[in-house]
């Protein structure tokens, strides 16, 4: 039954975008109804059976990507968002285009690192299905604090993008921050975490969100801020420490500089320095409060592709 209803998915996309017919005509060809036709089409384009790419007819990107490659150095993909649109809806349109970027990138014989959040979790719904061989999905950075394990939250979204990619998923069972650095130096000891260790040092890709210090409060704010993982000392540490935000729970300044940040001793997510390593590094962010998180991340030079909202990379390029 599966097998057929791909097979009429793929005749309908073909009668409908390579013969230019209607759907009327097609729900007569295939002795079915409009409606039927539609979702044939839909199931098309969310199975990966169609994927849709739009070209700039001027052969050059509009003004805010240009200026974003040129003034940071990464390839940029903004979203087009009216300024009246909602948070929410803000955030799903750019998880809609970011699953689409992501797919095509993605290969067979791949390990692709992916942390946890409201942003990745928000792309996780939208990944449409591309079949690979022998492809590693593992988790960038622990999820457990001391209201929840984490497994619950973080492992939905691992097994949202093994199950789009045909990719086994490697989770990573530790905290998100261990109470004593000395705790952590003892656990990267331990064989059963090395090998998470490994396989982030190996990676091929790695797919994150920004959290931004100053996002709490304000918009859809990012999930280490507001999901119980930092207490008031971790706040007023990173106050001390003038961070303005993280990408898998690793912490930053506004110019980039990490190293000596007191909370990243206790951090599971990957050093920031072997992240830069890693050769495509797609970063994905949704909201203006988000701003002083993504400046300091490409002051990092953390990413090397940028998908962001039309409102965001207008505040990036121009104060």
């Amino acid at each position: 039954m599966e097998g057929s209803r791909s097979g009429d998915a793929l005749r309908a996309a073909q009668m409908y975008y390579l013969q230019d017919l209607t759907m009327n005509a097609i729900a007569r060809e295939l002795r079915t109804s409009r409606s039927t036709v539609s979702r044939l089409l839909a199931m098309a384009r969310e199975t990966g059976l169609v994927q849709i790419q739009v070209n700039n007819p001027s052969e050059r990107a509009p003004a805010l990507e240009q200026h974003i490659r040129r003034r940071f150095g990464v390839e940029a993909h903004v979203v087009p968002v009216a300024d009246s649109v909602s948070d929410s809806d803000v955030l799903d349109r750019v998880a809609i285009q970011a699953a689409r970027t992501i797919g095509p990138l993605v290969d067979s014989n791949a390990i692709i690192g992916v942390a946890w959040g409201s942003t990745l979790s928000a792309v996780s719904h939208h990944l449409t299905r591309k079949q690979t061989h022998d492809s590693t999905i593992v988790q960038l950075n622990g999820a457990g604090n001391t209201q929840t394990t984490g497994i619950t939250y973080a492992s939905e979204i691992l097994r949202r993008f093994g199950q789009a990619y045909g990719a086994r998923v490697e989770q990573f069972p530790v905290p998100a921050f261990f109470d004593h650095a000395g705790t952590k130096t003892a656990m990267w000891e331990e064989r059963s975490v090395r090998r998470i260790l490994d396989l982030q040092r190996r990676m091929t890709m790695a797919i994150f969100g920004v959290g931004s210090v100053g996002s709490v409060g304000s918009g859809i704010p990012s999930h280490v801020y507001s999901g119980g993982y930092l207490d008031r000392e971790d706040l007023e540490a990173l106050e001390n420490d003038a961070v303005v935000g993280d990408v898998a729970t690793m912490f930053f300044r506004a110019d980039g500089t990490h190293r000596d940040v007191l909370l990243n001793g206790r951090s599971t997510g990957p050093d920031l320095d072997e992240l830069r390593r890693v050769g495509r590094r797609i970063c994905v962010v949704s909201g203006e409060s988000k701003i002083h998180g993504l400046r300091g991340a490409l002051a990092a030079g953390l990413a090397t592709d940028l998908i962001l909202d039309e409102g965001s990379a207008r505040r990036l390029v121009h104060t």
